[in-house]
């Protein structure tokens, strides 16, 4: 049937009407947030690329972590930046290093109200800031680096995380964590495999945050922007190996290849709205060409419809407060 028959205008009329009949909603439960912490800070540093975003010291994450809990936030993701790096990242494996200790400190101070994640990956502590080991002719070494992979995901374990977000790209990952963890006692520990992670060009501000040693780029493990069926293969494989969430990121840019993985995922699906996404909302809003709220939740509202059943979000504590005074 046609006009006047049908009038889809007719479930606009009134804000009451739009929320009765709106197809998708966020909850503070749907976001997870990034969090930075470097060592041997005395107070929070601000990074100037994210406005908003500090690199954390240890009271100040776990500030950080209880006003999540306070705001129903669904998770905190920890990144670290250590004080000394070495073309291994030895960092990575020090029970008191930077975010071994933190993963520990907010479990204290916030227990099981909120889900812990650690960044397993070497780029934040090799001098090189690879996401692995380096061969004599300065190529990512794939299988020397899962050695290493399995050790920092015990460790993080150890230390209480209650999720392990493996984002280095490297083949076998998850298996080697995986069988790692269960030789451990850590049969338990969830895993979010960072299954199809493009090399992009908006992770920009990230170096910033964790002050990446980056020489190169990282496009012989992260994928190729051009591909679309390679992503499924890629969360296929990790599904077997043993994950148990995947992740699609960035999420702006891939919102297709976001739709592709819920489709055919059995599992729980991420997606993390990175650093330029932010960063770039962020600068349109303060020279006032968007509407700062308004840009903010519609971004977070497309990755959500695009099929992500949690989103990894800068802003996930400061949407929670709005969803909570909504």
């Amino acid at each position: 049937m046609s006009f006047p028959n049908h009038r889809p205008r007719r479930l606009r009329t009134t804000p009451a009407m739009r929320r009765l009949t709106a197809e998708y909603r966020l909850a503070p439960a749907d976001l997870i947030l990034p969090a930075f912490i470097r060592e041997g800070l005395s107070e929070p540093s601000p990074i100037t690329s994210m406005p908003g975003v500090v690199q954390h010291t240890t009271d100040s994450l776990k500030r950080a972590a209880a006003e999540a809990v306070e705001l129903g936030v669904g998770g905190i993701m920890l990144f670290g930046v250590p004080a000394v790096r070495d073309a291994r990242g030895t960092a990575s494996l020090d029970p008191d290093g930077v975010l071994n200790k933190a993963i520990r400190d907010v479990r204290a101070e916030v227990g099981d109200d909120l889900v812990i994640m650690g960044d397993v990956c070497l780029d934040e502590f090799t001098d090189h800031g690879h996401c692995g080991v380096l061969d004599a002719d300065g190529y990512v070494d794939n299988d020397a680096t899962l050695e290493i992979y399995g050790q920092m995901a015990v460790a993080q374990a150890d230390a209480g995380a209650h999720v392990l977000g493996p984002s280095g790209m490297m083949d076998g990952q998850i298996a080697v964590i995986r069988q790692a963890l269960e030789e451990s006692g850590h049969k338990n520990t969830v895993i979010l495999a960072y299954a199809a992670k493009y090399a992009s060009a908006f992770y920009g501000p990230f170096r910033e945050a964790v002050d990446s040693q980056l020489k190169g780029d990282r496009r012989t493990y992260q994928m190729d922007a051009a591909n679309r069926r390679e992503a499924l293969l890629e969360v296929e494989l990790d599904l077997e190996e043993g994950a148990d969430m995947v992740m699609v990121k960035p999420a702006m840019s891939y919102l297709d290849i976001l739709a592709d993985v819920a489709a055919m995922s059995p599992v729980p699906v991420s997606a993390y709205q990175i650093s330029g996404e932010y960063a770039m909302i962020e600068a349109a809003a303060a020279n006032g060409w968007i509407d700062r709220r308004g840009a903010i939740t519609e971004s977070i509202l497309g990755i959500k419809r695009a099929g992500a059943n949690t989103v990894l979000t800068y802003w996930a504590s400061e949407v929670a407060g709005w969803l909570k005074e909504s």
